[in-house]
């Protein structure tokens, strides 16, 4: 049988920290990724792909703000515009990803699904803001940004200025992910949970409602891979692998790395929140819950033999 992986790549692969935003960017970033997810396809793999959507619906946020003011248009909640960038970044993958397609004269359908994802609205997540959104600011346009909104913001731990940040409560369920695993499994590329999904409740017994929230993507599309029971599940970042003493004279990077070495160094504060220590316990819970392996690495280095960081059992 084939093998089911489960890809995520970030919001920032679409759209990059020195781009303005324009959709000519975005759907040449998008051409650029799902050329190297052909490697994956060409192997013959079955397919699911999920993806960030910081970058996007942060600037979805601002039009929001910007129309209410301007014009008296209604802001819609954060849930809302999670969903928006849902669809636009799924279009753009879908039409880029059938480019690559033909091109390689691959046969395979792609669809999207905006996807729900069950939270508890008591988590914790909620009074402690943590996830990262937006384009960067400067330390003068973030103030100037709180003092009209009230929105909070953090300093970027690589020094490329302030984002603002959202509640990231634990994600429990995906709605559909029955049909994703289906329709993955016979043969076509699915797109789906993308930031990490839409963060949906029950404000009362049997009745779903969305959440002012964003769900990390990472942590979403290791519980998809885990409840579609994938053989592999595999995050793309910025870096072909995963280091320790980042950025220091005694930098190591990691090639294979077990579940105890891996909790020893978020531990020890090897993996910076909001950047890779969401993406380590990501794939800590896949290959914990489901015994397989996960890997780490940029997208460029993905099928290269040795490529990123391996995390396994033991």
């Amino acid at each position: 049988m084939k093998k089911l992986a489960v890809v995520a790549f970030g919001g920032n692969a679409l759209l990059r920290g020195d781009q303005r935003g324009t959709i000519e960017e975005q759907e040449a970033n998008a051409y650029d990724t799902c050329l190297k997810l052909s490697y994956l396809i060409k192997k013959d793999y079955n397919l699911v792909v999920t993806h960030g959507n910081g970058p996007q619906v942060g600037n979805i946020l601002l039009q929001n703000v910007a129309g209410a003011k301007m014009f008296g248009i209604p802001e819609m909640p954060l849930d809302i515009c999670g969903a928006y960038s849902q669809g636009f970044i799924g279009y753009i993958l879908e039409q880029q990803m059938r480019n690559v397609l033909e091109e390689r004269g691959l046969d395979r359908d792609v669809i999207t699904i905006v996807s729900e994802v069950l939270v508890d609205k008591d988590d914790p997540a909620f009074k402690k803001p943590t996830k990262p959104i937006g384009p960067y600011y400067t330390v003068e346009e973030k103030d100037a940004i709180v003092k009209e909104t009230g929105y909070v913001f953090q300093e970027d731990p690589r020094g490329r200025g302030w984002r603002r940040v959202v509640a990231s409560p634990v994600p429990y369920k995906i709605a559909n992910r029955h049909s994703i695993s289906k329709m993955a499994r016979d043969g076509q590329i699915v797109i789906s949970v993308g930031g990490g999904g839409i963060p949906v409740h029950y404000s009362r017994p049997n009745q779903l409602r969305g959440i002012e929230a964003v769900i990390d993507k990472d942590l979403a599309s290791s519980l998809l891979a885990t409840q579609i029971q994938a053989d592999e599940f595999i995050i793309l970042t910025d870096v072909p692998k995963v280091y320790v003493n980042f950025r220091k004279p005694n930098e190591k990077a990691l090639d294979i790395i077990t579940v105890d070495e891996a909790k020893f160094y978020l531990k020890e504060g090897q993996f910076t929140e909001g950047s890779m220590a969401p993406k380590v316990r990501a794939c800590l819970q896949f290959v914990e819950l489901t015994g397989k392996d996960a890997i780490i690495t940029e997208a460029s280095h993905l099928g290269k033999e040795g490529s990123g960081t391996r995390f396994v059992l033991s």
